[in-house]
């Protein structure tokens, strides 16, 4: 991983990451020193105060409608590109949430960032599906990841994610069968689930709900 700090001509995202939106966006060097004290050093708490966590913040929409909804939790975006990971803190800024922050890392790297138990709900929207049969081991959610994931959240916790590719879904169900999560819920189409109401439709929801096609969605729980 480049780090942001080596690059030679910035654009205004880089700076941002370093000068403007510093106190809420951390460099990869700064968020990797986090590991372990997130509550106490990123946002001042002394309680064991809930910190959530979204793999992939994207536009930041789904990033800023979390923070303002759970006020009383925090939440920590990863993003590995600059303009989105500058975009989701922003958004949630406009809303008044000092609760969030962003992270430039990649999120394979994962437990570089985060102790063990130390995080609570994760979200994951729409990662690359990575379709060619020989880029599937690219895909996020393979089961050493998952485990990755698992041991990294406190129990009773859940992991959320929402595809729109069904070769992704079905393919991720079986490498889930491998760890020790336990599918609470499972529908190949969201909007039209017991769950929607509950749903917060993402950039890349609306664009396929346009095209009539189904959102994939599973929720698994952290026993």
């Amino acid at each position: 991983m480049r780090f942001s700090s080596e690059i030679k001509n910035p654009t205004y995202y880089v700076q941002a990451l370093h000068g403007e939106y510093s106190q809420w966006a951390y460099a990869e060097q700064k968020a990797a020193n986090m590991k372990g004290h997130w509550r106490e050093s990123a946002f001042g708490d002394t309680a064991e105060i809930p910190i959530d966590l979204e793999i992939g913040t994207g536009n930041g929409f789904f990033f800023a409608h979390r923070a303002a909804q759970f006020r009383n939790r925090r939440l920590v975006g990863i993003e590995i590109k600059f303009k989105p990971l500058i975009q989701s803190i922003r958004r949630a800024l406009a809303n008044n949430c000092q609760n969030a922050r962003v992270v430039r890392y990649h999120a394979a790297r994962i437990d570089e960032l985060f102790a063990q138990s130390e995080i609570n709900d994760i979200f994951v929207h729409h990662p690359d599906p990575w379709e060619h049969p020989r880029k599937h081991k690219r895909r996020l959610l393979n089961h050493d990841y998952l485990n990755k994931l698992f041991n990294l959240q406190l129990t009773g916790s859940f992991l959320e994610f929402k595809t729109d590719s069904k070769d992704y879904f079905v393919w991720a169900k079986k490498e889930i069968e491998m760890t020790p999560y336990r599918l609470e819920r499972y529908t190949e189409d969201l909007h039209g689930s017991e769950w929607a109401s509950e749903n917060f439709v993402t950039h890349f929801e609306s664009i396929f709900i346009k095209k009539g096609l189904p959102i994939y969605y599973m929720r698994l729980m952290r026993p």
